[in-house]
């Protein structure tokens, strides 16, 4: 098993510094009618160049990579640097999404989630390598995280308590100007993408009998980039404990009779007529 960062909330205070304010956004210019010789498409530069000085990222930059079983929940088929997506308190999902971009190079850091087991980062697709671990940030979670964010690309939290909202657009800037991606399990205000998890399904049992070799899930997206939300059918994990996208149709697991019930044994058969 491949070595993995663990740090505690007073050292990364200690090594990075208290969190700096973020800078705040060029005030994005009235927009009228064009001035004559003008073209659209020249009218349409300068209005994406003001937005992106705004947002502090460019519209059109490239995302992380994740497992194409995901991608089609993300809008742009990735995780957009500078961003923040909700998703479930399911472990499962967020090691499927931290996955591809560990192995792309990007560190992650994961923050306040002292029951992540390495061993199942790694079966689902982690590298070790590029993985840092908070367990405890203590009450201070917010700001362990945005302190995170100016160094990691990829920052993963479950918020232990509510948080202010200047509080969330100060870390919002310093996700913009970093371009980091910020992965919250729990609710959380203008995010990129909401993802929930829903219709867990295990394969492999029958009538009593077999081993447990997968567990299929629908994740369901809703983004504010789409005007209706998204489903995908992925296993986590499949039978050899990685992410794959779940076949069109599984074995369903079969419920047993019960003793008292007519279909427990054979009937006896009566001639008629």
């Amino acid at each position: 098993m491949r070595a993995i960062v663990q740090l505690t909330a007073q050292y990364v205070h200690e090594t990075v510094g208290q969190t700096p304010t973020g800078t705040p956004p060029t005030a994005l210019g009235a927009v009228g009618t064009p001035p004559a010789g003008t073209s659209s498409s020249g009218t349409v530069a300068q209005l994406r160049a003001q937005v992106e000085r705004v947002q502090g990222r460019r519209l059109d930059a490239p995302v992380l990579p994740v497992h194409p079983a995901l991608a089609s929940l993300l809008p742009g088929g990735g995780l957009r640097p500078g961003s923040a997506y909700s998703l479930p308190r399911s472990t499962s999902v967020l090691l499927a999404l931290l996955a591809q971009p560990s192995q792309a190079g990007s560190w992650c850091g994961v923050i306040g989630m002292p029951r992540l087991g390495a061993e199942a980062a790694e079966g689902l697709g982690v590298d070790l390598s590029r993985l840092v671990l908070i367990p405890d940030p203590g009450a201070r979670w917010l700001a362990v995280t945005s302190t995170v964010a100016e160094v990691v690309p990829v920052v993963a939290v479950r918020p232990s308590g509510r948080a202010a909202d200047g509080e969330i657009a100060r870390l919002a800037a310093r996700l913009r100007d970093r371009g980091a991606v910020l992965l919250v399990q729990g609710p959380w205000p203008q995010a990129e993408a909401v993802i929930e998890v829903g219709e867990p399904a295990w394969e492999g049992v029958g009538r009593g009998h077999g081993y447990l070799a997968g567990r299929a899930v629908t994740l369901m997206s809703s983004s504010r980039r789409w005007p209706r939300s998204r489903r995908a059918r992925v296993m986590l994990p499949d039978a050899a404990g990685h992410v794959s996208a779940a076949p069109e149709r599984m074995r369903p697991v079969e419920t047993l009779p019960s003793a008292g019930s007519a279909d427990s044994f054979p009937q006896p058969i009566r001639a008629v007529g």
